[in-house]
């Protein structure tokens, strides 16, 4: 089931600096970004057959629900120090999109139609 790391971060009076290094459970292929977000619209609604995703939000707040079986889970993504881990098979929908987030999206396969299923494992 899908999980939230928080990534190392180091602070002064210069700023903040997170590291994403050696936690994903895959090699990245592919890297993207959705930004202009409505507040009343949502993104994903799919799974994956190959594809191990992570989910930073960079900018602002998102909610993710992740259904897997008979179980559904929500994550608040509010913060550039956490990365939602994505198995292929956790069928996520983001939505509630605040302050113009930016959700950056790290992924283990290039994008490829078929390798996505509209539907939750039942």
């Amino acid at each position: 089931m899908a999980e939230i790391i928080v990534l190392p971060t180091h602070h002064d009076p210069r700023g903040s600096l997170t590291v994403l290094e050696k936690v994903l459970p895959f090699v990245i292929e592919r890297v993207f970004w959705i930004y202009d977000l409505p507040n009343d619209q949502t993104r994903g609604q799919h799974r994956h057959q190959q594809t191990w995703q992570g989910m930073v939000c960079m900018r602002g707040s998102v909610e993710v629900i992740v259904k897997k079986y008979a179980q559904e889970t929500l994550f608040t993504l509010d913060s550039a120090n956490q990365v939602l881990i994505l198995a292929p098979d956790d069928w996520h929908e983001m939505r509630q999109f605040t302050d113009s987030p930016i959700l950056l999206l790290l992924a283990s396969h290039g994008y490829d139609p078929k390798d996505y299923i509209k539907e939750p494992l039942v």
